[in-house]
C-alpha cells in the first residue's frame, strides 16, 4: 500500500512539473529558431541582389530581387533559406557557390566550413546542397510593404508588387517607379529537410502562415 501511494504522489509532481516547464521548454526552442533565423536574414538580403555565374535571366540585381520577391509565394519559386557544409579546396559550381562537402565525419574550419545559402526551391543545386544540410531549413516568403489609408506601411498582396503609394507598380523591374523596394520577410521552418519532401505535393506554400520570425527589409535599385 505504502509502494502504491509513493508511486502515486510521485505520478502528481511529476505531472505538476510537466504542466509548468513543458511551455518554457517549448518557448526556448523557438528562441533558438528565431536566433537562427536571424543569422540568415542577413544572407537572404545579400543574395537578393546577388548575380550569379549561371544567371542569365536578370541583367542587375534590382531586378533578381524584383523578381524573386514577386515569386517568393509560388510553390515553384519560394525562398530556401539554410546552411550547408561546403568544400575548402576552392571547388566552385557554375553559380559561383562551393560544392557541398558530403563525405562522412569532417571537422568544420579543417574539413567543411558552413554556408549559408538562399535558393529558390526550383534551383537544380538543392538536391546537392540538402545532401550537406547543416541544421534547419526555411522557407522565406517576401511581400511587399506599401502604405495604406494611414500612411503606415503595411503588408501587401503576395505576388504582387505596385508602387508604394498605390499607383502602378509595372510589370517589371525596369518599369517600377521608385528606388527601393520594402518588403516583410517571413521564415518559416520546414517540418522536413528531406528532398523528396520538398519537391514532392506535401509542400505547399500557401499552407505557411504561421512564420517563427519576421524581419521588414529592402532592397534598393
Amino acid at each position: 500500500m505504502e509502494t502504491v501511494i509513493a508511486i502515486g504522489v510521485l505520478a502528481l509532481l511529476l505531472t505538476g512539473f510537466l504542466a509548468v516547464f513543458a511551455p518554457a521548454t517549448a518557448g526556448i526552442r523557438k528562441a533558438v529558431s528565431i536566433q537562427e533565423a536571424d543569422r540568415l536574414a542577413f544572407a537572404l538580403q545579400k543574395e537578393l541582389v546577388l548575380l550569379r555565374g549561371n544567371a542569365s535571366e536578370q541583367k542587375t540585381g534590382f531586378e533578381k530581387a524584383y523578381d524573386w520577391i514577386k515569386g517568393s509565394t509560388n510553390n515553384n519559386t519560394v525562398l530556401l533559406v539554410y546552411q550547408y557544409r561546403s568544400v575548402i579546396d576552392g571547388s566552385l559550381r557554375s553559380d559561383g557557390t562551393p560544392e557541398p562537402y558530403t563525405s562522412a565525419g569532417g571537422v568544420a574550419g579543417q574539413d567543411f566550413i558552413v554556408q549559408p545559402i538562399v535558393r529558390q526551391k526550383s534551383d537544380p543545386e538543392l538536391e546537392k546542397d540538402l545532401k550537406a544540410l547543416e541544421g534547419r531549413i526555411y522557407a522565406a516568403k517576401l511581400v511587399q510593404l506599401v502604405f495604406n489609408s494611414k500612411g503606415e506601411l503595411a503588408r501587401g498582396k503576395e505576388g504582387e508588387i505596385t508602387s508604394p503609394d498605390g499607383g502602378a507598380g509595372g510589370s517589371t523591374a525596369d518599369a517600377y517607379p521608385e528606388a527601393v523596394i520594402a518588403f516583410a520577410a517571413e521564415f518559416h521552418m520546414l517540418p522536413n529537410s528531406a528532398y523528396s519532401y520538398i519537391k514532392g505535393s506535401q509542400f505547399n506554400v500557401a499552407k505557411l502562415d504561421s512564420p517563427v520570425f519576421t524581419r521588414n527589409l529592402a532592397v534598393r535599385r
